[in-house]
């Protein structure tokens, strides 16, 4: 404990980070049913766990990460790709202007966030599978979420499958679920 005047340092950043193991993200991708060329955003794109299946499939990636240190490494792993590499604030998000799909596991925190930018009148998104806090999983998907009499005019939501905790890196307390939205045709 300091004494005589002298300060503590400021606590390092906390960046609560669960990046999903490659299996997982592999059967993220696989789920989202994505043709060579869409447009595809990566929110918490971390180290690539699902930005490099993206890639595989074909997809034109924006792969969104605000820690500087993991964008930067982003940036260099995917130099030779059809990648672009976003270091900003998943809740300050300027979306596509033309169609697009997400396929993340975005940062917990800002899930709520997102999902309001994702279905807010005038958005292109197409459809959207992403890793979520199982409670928000049931909440949007029962019709129950924010805007829902808005928005579900426009899109449907489901409840995918539940993911365990074993299939992040680390493993957080609680399993999550994927959330399925997807525009009515």
């Amino acid at each position: 404990m300091p004494g005589n005047g002298q300060r503590r340092a400021a606590p390092a950043p906390h960046w609560g980070w669960h990046q999903l193991t490659d299996g997982w993200a592999r059967r993220l991708v696989a789920s989202a049913d994505l043709s060579p060329g869409d447009v595809v955003v990566d929110i918490g794109a971390g180290a690539g766990a699902i930005t490099e299946p993206l890639v595989r499939a074909g997809a034109r990636v924006l792969a969104v990460e605000l820690h500087p240190r993991r964008a930067d490494r982003l940036r260099r792993r995917f130099a030779d790709a059809p990648v672009k590499v976003l270091q900003v604030d998943a809740a300050d998000l300027r979306l596509p202007t033309r169609p697009f799909h997400v396929v993340a596991n975005p940062p917990f925190a800002v899930t709520t966030a997102i999902l309001r930018r994702l279905l807010a009148p005038g958005s292109r998104l197409e459809a959207a599978h992403l890793v979520v806090p199982t409670y928000v999983a049931a909440r949007w998907a029962s019709g129950r979420a924010p805007a829902a009499h808005r928005w579900s005019r426009h899109f449907t939501a489901r409840r995918g499958p539940t993911v365990p905790p074993r299939a992040f890196v680390p493993a957080p307390p609680r399993a999550a679920a994927i959330l399925e939205l997807r525009r009515r045709r």
